[in-house]
């Protein structure tokens, strides 16, 4: 009776709360980084030279760069040049800069692997570059580069942990709280353990979901 007043009373509020915050810190990185990773594999497959040095360059820092580390310069570095950011907006920013880079390299992928013939078509019909890009290449490449895309949301969830690291409290850094309170870490962070679980199943079966639906009857083949 006593452990279960101690997980109604002290643990399950802590950590949903901290489950609150993290699902804040997913969502407009999710968002803004998957964006962001769609205009940075556009350019670097059909912008200017230089744009896509560019880009080769971003993806290699932000791909090459330890997040953590990406987070200590934005939230510990930055105020010496006078910018100061809060741990939340300092994680969401290294979150979307950090995932952005790897969504690049998924729609870089998708875009190359369109059909040449289908530019071609495009520009003899008058569509312009970005009408070519946006109407005819990106609806096709999202399809494409949905299943890596996906997957980069699932690490995105994960390494949401990372924030507690610049004092931002989200799930995990509420979860170290309470076991370092109670030195009862084995089963506190199976609970945490258990709701990143749930988190990306979620997730998973969501993009299963939008995979299943954006599938082009006829055009593409599943397993039976």
């Amino acid at each position: 009776m006593g452990e279960l007043l101690f997980l109604q009373q002290d643990v399950f509020p802590a950590l949903m709360q901290g489950l609150w915050v993290t699902i804040q810190l997913i969502i407009p990185s999710s968002i803004l980084g998957l964006a962001a990773g769609v205009a940075v594999g556009a350019v670097r497959v059909y912008g200017h030279p230089l744009a896509i040095r560019a880009g080769n360059v971003y993806v290699t820092i932000f791909r090459g760069f330890p997040l953590v580390v990406q987070l200590f310069i934005w939230y510990f570095g930055l105020p010496h040049i006078g910018i100061y950011l809060t741990p939340f907006t300092a994680s969401v920013l290294g979150f979307t800069l950090c995932s952005s880079a790897y969504h690049s390299e998924y729609v870089r992928g998708a875009f190359m692997s369109a059909k040449r013939g289908q530019m071609m078509a495009a520009e003899a019909l008058g569509f312009s570059r970005l009408q070519l890009i946006f109407s005819v290449m990106l609806p096709q490449a999202f399809r494409r580069a949905l299943p890596g895309c996906g997957n980069e949301l699932i690490y995105l969830i994960k390494y949401s942990s990372l924030a507690y690291m610049i004092t931002c409290i989200e799930l995990t850094g509420q979860g170290k709280i309470i076991a370092s309170e109670t030195f009862r870490f084995t089963e506190i962070f199976m609970i945490v353990g258990v709701i990143y679980l749930f988190l990306t199943t979620v997730s998973s079966w969501g993009i299963r979901r939008l995979e299943a639906r954006l599938r082009l009857p006829g055009f593409e083949h599943h397993r039976m």
